[in-house]
């Protein structure tokens, strides 16, 4: 008899700690919850504001760079119209092929120029527009973790 009231006794008195258990988890559920909620909004209203500079970043400087190819654009319209007054006046084969020469080889040059200035500002731009986006959304997932 011994043991079973002993262990009727620890049955007994493990059923009224589960309860309380019940009532302390249910206690503090809603306010961890409520929380995590928040960090989790806060969280995302940065990363949100995160996103949209680096959205107004990379849209300013594709602009930029939009500029930069409607300045190429005129610059090569200007020497192509150039090239072509020019050999209006040509009266012989040999000037043809000189001109043509010339105006091949400053083309070349300047297509060189402007596609190493377009590379180097693609490269800006992209740079430009993924930093503060991966800085500031890993910042924003740390702090919610």
């Amino acid at each position: 008899m011994d043991k079973n009231s002993e262990t009727t006794d620890t049955k007994l008195s493990g059923k009224r700690d589960a309860p309380q258990a019940f009532r302390e988890i249910a206690e503090k559920g809603p306010t961890q919850a409520n929380e995590t909620y928040e960090k989790m909004n806060a969280s995302t209203i940065e990363a949100s504001e995160v996103i949209k500079n680096s959205y107004s970043t990379a849209v300013k400087r594709m602009q930029d760079y939009n500029n930069k190819i409607i300045e190429f654009a005129h610059a090569n319209t200007h020497a192509a119209f150039d090239f072509v007054q020019k050999m209006s006046g040509v009266k012989s084969p040999a000037a043809f092929i000189e001109l043509w020469t010339e105006h091949s080889r400053k083309q070349v040059e300047t297509l060189t120029e402007q596609s190493k200035e377009l590379a180097a500002l693609a490269q800006t731009v992209t740079l430009a527009s993924a930093e503060p986006f991966k800085t500031g959304v890993e910042g924003a997932l740390k702090r919610a973790a």
